[in-house]
């Protein structure tokens, strides 16, 4: 089944964890993704959320997998920042591979943060957050499909 961030934001907590769980890590991607956070899932709520969280704080992702990094666009006019590195590892919800977007080196800010992505559909990637050891929120990345 081919997703897209809007059906995402419809799962419920655990078909959102199931998807996970069972999607390939895929590739280390390249370049600039649109961002979605996925809070309060399969509620009412959820889209609503996901707009206002991009709209005035989280836009998205810059990946430049040459370099092993990316970068976070935020705020309102998607300034470039919070520096991750990105590599291929266990995942700690499930221990298979997925893509890690690591910030314990390269950012005060977010140094208790550990993203982790799996490629769920051509172009379109299921994150999980972590602070610290402790899972938060989902989030999804789309990238342009040529």
């Amino acid at each position: 089944m081919a997703y897209t961030a809007p059906q995402l934001l419809s799962m419920s907590q655990k078909d959102l964890d199931n998807l996970f769980t069972s999607s390939p890590s895929g590739d280390i991607p390249n370049g600039e993704a649109e961002g979605t956070a996925i809070i309060a899932p399969g509620s009412v709520f959820s889209p609503e959320i996901a707009s206002l969280i991009n709209i005035f704080t989280w836009k998205g992702k810059t990946f430049d997998a040459a370099h092993g990094t990316l970068r976070n666009r935020i705020l309102a006019f998607g300034l470039d920042a919070i520096v991750a590195e990105v590599y291929k590892t266990a995942s700690w919800f499930d221990n298979k591979e997925c893509i890690v977007l690591d910030y314990s080196k390269t950012s005060f800010v977010a140094q208790h943060v550990r993203d982790e992505i799996r490629l769920i559909a051509p172009g379109l990637y299921l994150g999980l957050v972590y602070w610290e050891k402790s899972k938060t929120i989902h989030f999804a990345l789309q990238f342009p499909v040529a």
